[in-house]
């Protein structure tokens, strides 16, 4: 915006000049017009030349602007800016003095005395001439009225066309005392001569006698008399002959050229001195408007000259903050349009590579985000430590496994955790010991429930281009390794069954036959020893059975035959038949409890094992309480047996899901293994704690059908 204004006003400035300077030499040669525009040519001098002033004060003030912020590039433009000022200034101020006094001494020299006096002998003579034309001509006229005075009316026609051929006359006519022609004689090269007299001039002729004069008519001068004609009688009407005699061409344009310039020259003497007064003036005026125009051409040649500079000043500013965006350049083939141009090819070229580098960065973070959404999303934990064993990076399925959200812990040692330093010693004693680049161990963490947690973890070395480090990838493998145990005692107990089972039968039958055959054989204390050691062998091949058609429930546990079950209604159904418990069972049932998949009689089995247990355990307390609860976890049910016992071993819980693991007296230990089975197969979880105020805690959790799971989900919301 203010190159365009700089530049529009120079640019008016120059024109202005140009203009007014022509419309001065042309008003030179004719001054009426000069006179006659002065004020609009005055009116519009001020106005440019305030306008100008107007320019070149927002020019400086926007460059004193300038300098007094230090933008750069305002001293440089100053200074030519000054420059290029004096260099308009003394030649505008020598051509100004010089011209005022040209056209002072030009208008004096208009006013010479001889001149002046040449001019009105010419216009003395010319008027003489003409004087001596008309009296002739008025001479001729009386002489041709006395003649035709005498004449009648008839014989005035043709008389009167003789007279004037005698006299040399062009026109000649007879006009009544009314102005009506009456007849008229003229040459062929009469036809453009003046019309006809008018009452005035009749009126003078008649009272004067003779009335003349000059008269002019599209360029030409004509010579008019008029004189009266004697009557003859008293009472003929008076009439009045005109004679019209054109002026020679030559005669008329030299007289009429003298007249103009005296005229004109009568005028320039009149405004003589307002006549300088206009010229130095106008002249003044259209020399400030030249040297405006000058100051604002400069203005923007100074900016043209300095705007490089500034560019490149600029364009370095930006780079060093770090804006490599294209700078604008000056196209042109000195050296300052090549050095911006270069310079534009630097930043574009910095530019570019900028890009690529944020392109790589842009890459690198998706790579990275990539990477993360993988460690977020994978199941299994992983630490990432940096070379000094500061943990660095926590993955979501390490905060769910460890349960701990690892605050206090990123971007510490493991040396100095506050907690889980068993497994941060383990992993720094495994680095420590490793040969190859990888490692893999196991460990076990105690939980606040008792039963320890099992970790397999795989170490391994990062390479140092990436920076170094160490990245550990852990499972919980507790559940693994108890299916695992599982499965073992499953194998273990189906060939037990099927290796003691075929054997009992026999023995069972032996004893039966030897009492059977010796009882009438023996008296006395041999036959009471008898029946004494076959009912022994008996009550023990009992005894052996039992313990094997339990190995052979866990062993070949049916596959649940699953549909929608009512928990609530099946938890009622088997309480009523511990109505006669001496222990309080209180239960408090969930209202509306979805339906779940399972299998009644198996989940009866669980319910009935898990009451039992609690019995068992209450046993010879005084206070005998069992607590039974349902209610909606999620998308699961939850089933919680609680009683007030002396809860489990702690010794025992990493392992009260094994075979043949018991508190009791009498029982083979398959129970809880049973139970635990049941409920895997029907994709739920079990876990078994010992509350905080002493008593076991079994929390199962069962699946809902899925409409029920999803109208669960909406009621809970």
């Amino acid at each position: 915006m203010k190159r365009f204004v700089a530049v529009g006003g120079a640019v008016a400035g120059t024109l202005g000049a140009i203009v007014w300077f022509l419309l001065l030499l042309s008003t030179a040669a004719d001054t009426a017009i000069f006179s006659r525009h002065y004020p609009l040519l005055i009116g519009l001098n001020i106005f440019l030349a305030l306008a100008m002033v107007g320019l070149v004060s927002w020019q400086l003030r926007s460059l004193w602007r300038d300098y007094r912020a230090q933008i750069f590039g305002a001293r440089l433009k100053l200074r030519l800016m000054l420059m290029f000022g004096i260099i308009a200034v003394l030649p505008g101020a020598l051509v100004y003095g010089v011209s005022v006094q040209f056209v002072t001494r030009s208008i004096e020299s208009w006013f010479d005395v001889r001149v002046e006096k040449a001019l009105e002998s010419g216009l003395h003579l010319g008027r003489s001439a003409l004087d001596s034309l008309l009296y002739d001509l008025t001479e001729k006229a009386n002489q041709m009225a006395n003649e035709l005075s005498d004449l009648r009316e008839s014989g005035r026609r043709s008389a009167l066309s003789r007279l004037r051929e005698q006299h040399g006359v062009q026109s000649a006519a007879l006009f009544s005392l009314s102005g009506k022609l009456l007849t008229s004689a003229s040459s062929e090269i009469a036809d453009s001569l003046p019309d006809l007299p008018t009452q005035s001039q009749l009126k003078e002729a008649r009272s004067t006698r003779v009335y003349s004069s000059i008269d002019g008519e599209g360029g030409r001068l004509f010579l008019r008399v008029l004189v009266p004609v004697p009557a003859r009688t008293v009472f003929e009407e008076l009439r009045f002959l005109q004679l019209v005699q054109p002026v020679p061409a030559t005669l008329a344009y030299d007289t009429d050229a003298v007249q103009a310039v005296y005229r004109d020259y009568q005028e320039l003497q009149l405004s003589r001195q307002g006549l300088t007064r206009i010229y130095a003036l106008t002249l003044t005026l259209t020399v400030l408007v030249a040297l405006f125009g000058a100051f604002a051409l400069a203005f923007v040649m100074t900016r043209r000259l300095s705007a490089p500079l500034s560019m490149l000043a600029e364009g370095t500013q930006a780079v060093a903050q770090g804006d490599f965006s294209p700078r604008q350049a000056v196209y042109s083939r000195d050296e300052l349009g090549v050095l911006t141009q270069s310079f534009s090819r630097m930043t574009r070229q910095l530019d570019d590579a900028r890009r690529e580098t944020e392109r790589h960065r842009a890459e690198l973070e998706s790579a990275r985000g990539y990477l993360e959404s993988i460690l977020a999303n994978l199941s299994a934990g992983v630490l990432v430590f940096d070379r000094h064993f500061v943990l660095r990076t926590v993955n979501e399925g390490a905060l769910t496994i460890l349960d701990d959200d690892f605050a206090g812990l990123i971007g510490e040692q493991v040396d100095q955790w506050p907690r889980q330093n068993a497994l941060g010693q383990f992993i720094r004693d495994s680095f420590a010991k490793l040969k190859d680049d990888e490692w893999q161990g196991q460990i076990e963490l105690e939980r606040a429930n008792g039963m320890p947690q099992v970790l397999l973890l795989r170490g391994s070395r990062l390479p140092e281009a990436s920076g170094g480090g160490d990245v550990v990838v852990f499972d919980d493998v507790t559940r693994l390794i108890a299916a695992q145990r599982s499965a073992a005692w499953g194998e273990v107990a189906r060939r037990l069954a099927h290796e003691i089972k075929n054997p009992l039968t026999p023995i069972q039958l032996s004893a039966e036959r030897l009492q059977f055959k010796l009882s009438g054989k023996l008296v006395g204390s041999d036959s009471e020893m008898l029946a004494r050691g076959t009912q022994m062998i008996i009550n023990q091949v009992q005894a052996m059975k039992r313990m094997v058609d339990d190995f052979r429930d866990y062993a070949r546990l049916p596959v649940p035959e699953v549909a929608p079950l009512d928990l609530n209604a099946l938890i009622g159904e088997v309480l009523g038949l511990y109505e006669s418990s001496s222990a309080v069972i209180e239960s408090r049932l969930a209202n509306d409890l979805p339906k779940i998949l399972g299998d009644a009689t198996q989940l009866r089995q669980v319910i009935h094992n898990l009451l039992r247990n609690s019995e068992d355990a209450l046993e010879g307390r005084d206070d005998m309480r069992i607590t039974v609860v349902t209610e909606l976890a999620g998308t699961t049910a939850r089933l919680l047996i609680a009683d007030n016992g002396p809860g489990f071993p702690v010794e025992l819980l990493p392992r009260i899901f094994e075979p043949y693991v018991t508190t009791k007296v009498r029982g083979t230990g398959l129970g809880l293994p049973i139970v635990k089975k049941i409920v895997e197969e029907h994709q739920g979880s079990i876990e078994i704690s010992n509350a905080p105020a002493g008593g076991a805690r079994i929390d199962i959790r069962l699946p809902l059908v899925k409409e029920e799971a999803k109208h669960g989900n909406h009621s809970g919301r």
